[in-house]
């Protein structure tokens, strides 16, 4: 089933990157997997997935065992995360896409791993809505923002992240989309990680350049 997702998935992407003229390896499909076993990643890494996005370090920590053998795969954090979990976020994920002040970027520039030479590349988490349980840095914080991730020689600031508001109708995340792409020119950040199972092809149409997909790959989670 999952290897019967993964190609319609594809197809989709290709189709969207087409209309724009786009190119599909300029899009990187994150395959989250956040409720589902560390089996679930090991099938889509045999399907030919090699970036994977979590919400949650302790869940994560769970499952990092048993996945850290698979040589090529990438776990992006996808996660809000609080500063009191950001070494050990550091040390598990290769990617953190949800950075929102200067004191959780600092926190993972001391993490110990990183002194030694390491980047770790991060992207700003932005709130472009009015949603109280969305997280993520105002766009008039990105200036300062941007000069401490870019002062921090641990950190390596690859690009934006956001989440609209949840919505049957695609369309209605085009704006947020749109915002983001005029903010990433803005600061000259390329990778825009946006659009999820109900609306990843607008996004790609807007720019994006990371889409985080679950429910299309592996069907929905149940409901706790």
């Amino acid at each position: 089933m999952l290897r019967q997702q993964l190609e319609e998935v594809e197809a989709r992407i290709e189709r969207a990157a087409r209309r724009i003229g786009r190119r599909r390896e300029d899009i990187t499909l994150i395959a989250v997997t956040k409720q589902f076993p560390a089996s679930a990643i090991r099938e889509a890494y045999l399907a030919g997935v090699r970036s994977f996005g979590e919400n949650y370090v302790q869940e994560f920590e769970g499952k990092f065992r048993e996945v850290s053998d698979l040589a090529g795969a990438q776990f992006h954090l996808i996660g809000h995360l609080q500063s009191n979990k950001a070494q050990r976020a550091a040390q598990l994920f290769d990617v953190i896409q949800t950075v929102d002040s200067a004191k959780l970027a600092r926190r993972l520039s001391e993490a110990p791993e990183f002194r030694a030479g390491r980047k770790l590349p991060v992207m700003l988490e932005v709130k472009l809505s009015e949603e109280e349980t969305k997280s993520g840095a105002f766009p008039e914080e990105l200036p300062a923002l941007i000069e401490a991730l870019r002062s921090a020689g641990s950190l390596e600031l690859t690009g934006l992240m956001t989440m609209p508001p949840w919505s049957e109708d695609p369309e209605q995340s085009r704006p947020y989309f749109q915002r983001l792409r005029e903010l990433g020119e803005r600061f000259g950040l390329r990778s825009l990680s946006m659009g999820m199972s109900q609306d990843f092809e607008v996004a790609i149409e807007e720019g994006a350049t990371h889409v985080r997909l679950g429910t299309a790959l592996f069907g929905p989670r149940e409901q706790a």
